[in-house]
């Protein structure tokens, strides 16, 4: 079983000096309810479909099994997601011995930049960016299944 463990953050400084990659990426969600996730993803020219459990008390971790898929397959399953898709870019950037993945959000998340970095454990050390803002791991709003639901622009 593969157990991911991140730590999200608000991103609240100059990050992309430091990138080595930026990919875009548009995902949208087959079926999402109670913390669990089927999700299809286009990242540049390929295709990935994740499922994803619910998370745990801290917010820290949860299930999670990813495959890459056909592109042509991952178009058509885009077609039957549920509505509101994700659209960002995705830049990479390495802090220490993690990469923080930043995400830059457009279209009705225009504005929200989101960092995270995996961890092998919980209480994994790691080293932090003067780039990286608030923490808000476990806060379910900056989900993107639930930002797709409850866009960033028409938060109050």
């Amino acid at each position: 079983m593969h157990l991911e463990i991140e730590r999200k953050f608000r991103v609240a400084g100059d990050f992309k000096a430091a990138a080595t990659h930026c990919s875009h990426i548009q995902q949208g969600y087959i079926a999402s309810g109670k913390g669990r996730t089927v999700r299809i993803r286009i990242r540049d020219d390929k295709g990935y479909l994740t499922i994803k459990g619910p998370a745990g008390e801290a917010g820290l971790s949860r299930y999670e099994f990813e495959t890459e898929v056909p592109l042509s397959d991952a178009r058509d399953l885009m077609l039957l997601c549920e509505p509101g898709i994700i659209d960002k870019h995705r830049y990479l950037v390495p802090v220490g011995h993690h990469v923080f993945e930043v995400d830059e959000f457009h279209g009705d998340n225009e504005g929200l930049v989101m960092a995270e970095v995996e961890l092998g454990s919980e209480d994994e050390a790691y080293e932090r960016p003067d780039w990286l803002g608030e923490e808000v791991t476990g806060d379910r709003r900056f989900y993107n299944s639930h930002l797709r639901k409850l866009p960033y622009k028409d938060w109050g």
